[in-house]
């Protein structure tokens, strides 16, 4: 299966935080968008890696995502090494996505940025003709996408770009809540931390104001990109009122 996007988070629970917002408008457009969670978030502090499973299934139902894999690597311990990109690399070619999203490549969290870089050296790979991987019995073609976004979840960054999510926002915070034992939730039993406090998606939701008012709408959300962006037409850009 081709698709258009895919996105990449180190832990179940990034992508809904991080990149929802665009993953909806895009699947209003259309587009085929598919989640590669990196790990089974084991070590999270409220539940478990099956848990996780189960909270991550009922967020790709609230996003319509056509398909959602996790490549089971190590939770607060993966390496940047051949092994894993290569788990990457037969992903990438697997979907031939035109474009990927990934943790930004500095956050709080050290398996954010680790994960982001492992995914761009992958994702260059990937387009090298020589790298043989297979699925099944079949050799897999080269690919190598056109873009890589990184997505922001700390308010220091600032984006290269901002998403206008105002139409889906509030779709995005209910596959956020999915994950019913990491965030704020009195009925769920668990050590408090930093995330499950309901302060966490009060700043969450801030934080998309923040991005939103930027560009002159309600909500949005930020993005990095080390390459530079090019357009074809102005016509989908945002209406600022100066």
């Amino acid at each position: 299966m081709k698709i258009d996007i895919l996105a990449f988070g180190a832990h179940p629970d990034d992508v809904e935080l991080s990149c929802s917002g665009l993953l909806l408008i895009e699947a209003l457009q259309g587009k085929k968008i598919g989640i590669i969670d990196l790990t089974e978030g084991e070590l999270g502090s409220r539940g478990d890696a099956a848990t996780r499973k189960s909270e991550s299934a009922d967020a790709s139902k609230i996003l319509g995502v056509q398909f959602r894999e996790n490549l089971g690597l190590e939770d607060g311990f993966f390496i940047n090494d051949k092994s894993s990109q290569l788990k990457i690399i037969q992903i990438i070619r697997k979907y031939q996505p035109n474009l990927i999203l990934c943790n930004a490549p500095h956050d709080r969290h050290p398996d954010h940025g680790k994960g982001a870089k492992m995914v761009a050296d992958a994702a260059f790979l990937s387009g090298l003709v020589k790298i043989e991987t297979f699925e099944g019995s079949n050799k897999q073609a080269p690919w190598k996408p056109c873009y890589i976004f990184n997505y922001i979840q700390d308010t220091y960054i600032e984006p290269d770009f901002i998403v206008d999510i105002t139409p889906v926002f509030e779709t995005k915070l209910s596959s956020i809540k999915a994950y019913t034992t990491q965030f704020f939730n009195p009925q769920v039993e668990g050590p408090e931390t930093y995330i499950s406090k309901p302060e966490f998606l009060e700043h969450l939701i801030g934080t998309n104001k923040l991005m939103g008012k930027k560009i002159g709408t309600t909500y949005g959300e930020g993005y990095l990109s080390e390459k530079k962006l090019g357009l074809q037409s102005l016509t989908n850009l945002v209406k600022v009122k100066t």
